[in-house]
């Protein structure tokens, strides 16, 4: 898709397992669609709405998840 807003995160095991589950919760109250693919860089995470990918990266960021705009 081209108009979404995506994030990099870095993170393994349990810890994405809880980072995916997180980015359904926030896109399914959001009522939008979002992805995951993995790339040299980690996982790209994305949204349909910027609102629901910050909302996300303020989640990986009071977890301590590395990531990065994607």
């Amino acid at each position: 898709m081209a108009n979404a807003d995506c994030l990099i995160v870095r993170a393994v095991g349990r810890k994405l397992d809880e980072v995916r589950s997180e980015a359904s919760r926030i896109a399914k109250g959001s009522k939008l669609q979002w992805w995951a693919e993995r790339n040299d860089k980690g996982t790209c995470f994305c949204f349909e709405d910027a609102g629901a990918k910050n909302k996300f990266a303020t989640f990986c960021q009071n977890f301590g998840v590395p990531h990065q705009d994607g």
